[in-house]
């Protein structure tokens, strides 16, 4: 192999500061555990719905405006079940975002060595 093959004639993308790109994976970590939070607590919700509905009617629902406001409780009571540790659902949905980003960026690095 001669020296002029190993010159490259590609442009060379300018390199990114490290501590600009930890910030951004700093960030983006953290909207992904906030992502995975709010998927449980959706799932909360939805379990807290059905098992009020097994319940049956307190005498608490006599208008919309009623309705609204135990709706948004239930809705709150999810959302501080899941930020307070829930049942474990969202780490178990982050692990799978972080595994699906670390496939997607080996595919990526395989396609562009073809």
């Amino acid at each position: 192999m001669d020296s002029t093959q190993l010159i490259s004639t590609e442009i060379v993308p300018p390199t990114v500061q490290l501590e600009h790109s930890n910030k951004f994976d700093a960030v983006q970590e953290g909207q992904k555990k906030q992502t995975a939070k709010d998927f449980e607590s959706v799932f909360i919700y939805k379990l807290l719905e059905e098992m009020k509905n097994t319940i049956g009617d307190w005498g608490l629902e006599k208008d919309e405006a009623s309705r609204q406001v135990q709706g948004i409780f239930w809705l709150y009571l999810a959302r501080d079940i899941a930020d307070n540790g829930g049942f474990g659902l969202w780490k178990d949905v982050y692990q799978l975002m972080t595994d699906s980003d670390k496939k997607s960026a080996v595919a990526e690095l395989l396609e562009e060595s073809k």
